[in-house]
């Protein structure tokens, strides 16, 4: 029973082996990145603030009722960050805005990823009519501004986090697919790719088995970079008040200071904390990206 099972547990120790050098490669290379690491360590701490918030703030820092401080309540050394409209604790909402606002940057950025490589790879893979068709619906999506569509889908959906979510994602895949159906062509004329089609192998298996692990690299490096610029639309959806009212974000924080009057009134303890807050991450995730890039593509020359 023992020699039965060796010949099938060989190969699969050897694939995990394979893939913990290629883990240890690559982690090797990436902390060679100063700017790389500066960044990964901005994402580590506001993940560690956001998975602890409900530790260190706890969970009613968004209630009205047992507000700490005053309205508009100037920093102080009770109040780091002063107070919002309603005397709440800044310091405590822009920590428990962390947790919203990574979340549905990563699960837009998520979702904007899986559309784009989808149509990517079959639009790659397929070409003919189907690639024709599904290229100018990308090319459409593309000279169409992001923003405005959506603002729209947020206009005529309800107000929720999924809303906020959906409306990122749908719209902000393009550039994804126009990168990965590039990649697929380049993958497709290797001789390995004509050995497999003549060995029998159909469509699902060549996508999956031979073009799907060779634009991952990519789709992970764009999925990074995209992180942050749904960060910043959620931000931005949030600031117009298309938003979930119910939650607390960096985007819902600045909408708040907004129609409190903070920016006439040189209430600049609202606007600050929640401004540097999204523009760190965005900054921190770009930084990301660039350093995968330059790991995954040394080509690119992408200074360290």
């Amino acid at each position: 029973m023992t020699t039965e099972k060796m010949p099938a547990a060989r190969p699969r120790a050897l694939a995990w082996q394979r893939r913990r050098a290629s883990a240890a490669r690559f982690w090797r290379q990436y902390r060679t990145h100063r700017a790389g690491l500066f960044g990964l360590a901005t994402l580590a701490l506001f993940a560690l603030l956001a998975l602890a918030a409900p530790l260190i703030v706890g969970s009613d820092v968004a209630d009205v009722t047992g507000a700490p401080g005053s309205p508009l309540e100037r920093p102080s050394a009770e109040l780091p960050f002063g107070a919002d409209r309603f005397g709440r604790n800044l310091l405590g909402l822009v920590i428990w805005g962390a947790r919203v606002s990574l979340l549905v940057g990563l699960l837009a950025a998520v979702l904007s990823v899986a559309i784009g490589t989808v149509i990517g790879v079959t639009a790659g893979h397929f070409r003919g009519w189907y690639a024709t068709v599904v290229m100018r619906i990308t090319d459409w999506f593309l000279v169409m501004p992001t923003l405005v569509l959506a603002i729209a889908l947020a206009t005529v959906m309800s107000r929720s986090l999924l809303t906020i979510v959906v409306a990122i994602g749908v719209t902000t895949w393009p550039t994804t697919a126009r990168l990965v159906r590039a990649q697929t062509l380049a993958v497709e004329t290797r001789p390995y790719i004509e050995r497999a089609r003549a060995l029998g192998g159909g469509h699902w298996h060549i996508m999956s088995r031979h073009v799907l692990p060779n634009v991952m690299p990519l789709v992970l490096a764009q999925t990074t970079l995209i992180i942050s610029s749904a960060i910043l639309a959620e931000a931005t959806l949030a600031f117009l008040g298309l938003g979930d009212p119910t939650v607390v974000s960096w985007g819902g924080l600045l909408q708040d200071a907004r129609e409190a009057g903070a920016v006439s009134a040189g209430h600049w303890w609202y606007l600050v904390p929640p401004g540097i807050a999204i523009a760190a991450v965005a900054l921190a995730f770009t930084l990301c990206g660039r350093a995968v890039e330059s790991v995954l593509n040394p080509r690119l020359g992408v200074s360290r």
